[in-house]
């Protein structure tokens, strides 16, 4: 008894430590997600005063085609490199199992970020289009860049027909939101009125150009948005599976504890039994 419990509290101490490295973590994660919103937001309100001046059916990435729905698709998955984060990765691998059986017509082929995706569906059989396995600590544009490239690449050679991507957003440190969204083909940038006409600027080289050097930017914009929510997700959701693991530890030592003193009591007792019995059947 005495052995399992300085296991278990050999084992609390190592949750709280990762616990408290998960806390420091997703502090950063955290602010990395709000620093890139104002960013995704001016950069939609740039396009917009350009998409107002120029012909938005034209450029690849905005090309509605009939297949959008029906044809083949790639679902962009997002996982985590690592364990012990609770049911972050299982509730992804259960919507991609999902959104597979309601789509079950179509060809979906599978891009997969993160270890512990590729551990739970790589081996299903499900064409993979692309692993990308060890993020590091800092997500930047490269990464974004290397999730979405292989995607634009796919949509505008007109291999797929549509592009999805699943991963887990993060709201707060007790919530995490599992989205599904449409990454391409892109929504037709909306244009106010209003804001369009406010201001006239000049732009070198032609806005033409311009739409279409900005737009796989923005596409880039949105995956990059996608893997900070997912990393500071995956944070919160180990903070909080350390930190429930960590009662649960107590709560079992002072079970096993309870146990143990029951044990030793009861031998106690035996012990004095046989002393006085002895001593009776002296006397």
């Amino acid at each position: 008894m005495r052995r399992r419990i300085r296991a278990v509290k050999n084992t609390q101490q190592i949750t709280k430590a990762m616990k408290m490295v998960a806390a420091s973590k997703l502090r950063r994660a955290q602010e990395r997600v709000l620093g890139t919103r104002p960013f995704a937001k001016q950069a939609r309100h740039v396009l917009a005063s350009i998409a107002a001046r120029v012909d938005q059916s034209q450029h690849p990435l905005l090309a509605q085609r009939p297949g959008v729905k029906t044809g083949k698709t790639m679902l962009i998955v997002m996982t985590s490199d690592k364990g012990l984060c609770g049911s972050f990765n299982t509730n992804i691998v259960k919507a991609v199992g999902n959104f597979l059986r309601a789509n079950a017509g179509r060809e979906i082929a599978l891009a997969l970020v993160g270890k512990k995706g590729r551990e739970a569906l790589g081996r299903r059989g499900f064409p993979i289009r692309f692993e990308y396995t060890g993020l590091p600590k800092v997500i930047g544009f490269a990464e974004a860049e290397a999730v979405a490239q292989p995607a634009m690449e796919d949509f505008t050679a007109g291999t797929v027909d549509s592009v999805h991507i699943v991963y887990n957003e993060f709201k707060s440190v007790m919530q995490q939101n599992l989205v599904i969204e449409q990454l391409l083909p892109m929504a037709q940038i909306e244009v106010g009125t209003a804001e369009a006409g406010a201001v006239d600027y000049l732009y070198e080289p032609s806005p033409q150009r311009i739409f279409d050097e900005l737009l796989p930017r923005l596409v880039e914009a949105q995956v990059l948005r996608a893997l900070l929510e997912s990393a500071a997700a995956e944070h919160a959701a180990r903070m909080t599976a350390m930190d429930a693991a960590t009662r649960n530890s107590s709560d079992m030592i002072d079970g096993l504890t309870l146990t143990m003193n029951k044990v030793r009591q009861a031998a106690i007792t035996r012990e004095i039994i046989e002393v006085v019995s002895g001593s009776q059947a002296q006397h």
